[in-house]
């Protein structure tokens, strides 16, 4: 069971390492975590790098494909050899994933094109602009494309792919060992759940960090 991560500079961590921590536990699993060039990739925040094992020209097949959302997308929506490895990676997986606006990456790649997809809530009209359907889901299926909304729901993901790979009980069996039972403090997880004003100050915020990062700050 091959499984290729995708890192990039600006990528969010948790929406490649939480369903890392699902997937890596699948029976036979084969983990790369592949970028432009191998070496050292530092995250959105800054504060934590990650080690491209290779680099996608070293990269030919996998069973499953994971591009991980974050502020870093839009450079590599911008950058054509990627999105060619993409096309060329999707022609042989088994499952093409990716969570939060790493579904932006795809739809960059003309992938989603007719197809019903999600991503974080902030980017459904983007998410539309590359000819996908936005459906509000933790994940969402559309024949080997799965994906996932903002983040967290990238373990929600990742989970049901096992499901489909190695059965519920297997599943069930990783997600104790994960002890992934969230009780978070607020039920504020969804735009719906709270006020406008306070549902886009999350949205400068976003907006904030994405121009920081184009303008090289």
């Amino acid at each position: 069971m091959k499984i290729v991560i995708l890192l990039y500079e600006g990528f969010t961590a948790l929406d490649a390492i939480g369903p890392y921590e699902v997937l890596a536990r699948l029976p036979g699993a084969e983990l790369t975590f592949a970028a432009a060039r191998a070496g050292v990739v530092t995250s959105d925040t800054g504060f934590l790098n990650a080690t491209a094992t290779a680099g996608i020209d070293e990269v030919r097949e996998a069973d499953i494909l994971l591009v991980p959302g974050g502020p870093g997308d839009e450079g590599v929506r911008a950058h054509a050899p990627t999105l060619d490895w993409l096309r060329r990676m999707h022609e042989r997986t088994t499952w093409t994933t990716s969570v939060c606006t790493g579904s932006l990456i795809l739809g960059a790649t003309g992938l989603l094109t007719g197809l019903r997809a999600t991503t974080h809530w902030a980017f459904f009209d983007e998410l539309r602009s590359f000819g996908a359907e936005p459906v509000k889901a933790r994940a969402v299926e559309s024949g080997k494309i799965v994906t996932a909304a903002g983040v967290s729901a990238g373990i929600d993901m990742a989970l049901r792919l096992v499901q489909r790979i190695a059965g519920d009980d297997f599943a069930r069996g990783i997600q104790l060992g994960i002890e992934y039972d969230p009780d978070p403090p607020f039920d504020a997880g969804s735009p719906e759940k709270l006020p406008p004003e306070m549902v886009e100050l999350v949205r400068t915020f976003g907006r904030t960090a994405r121009a920081r990062r184009a303008a090289g700050a």
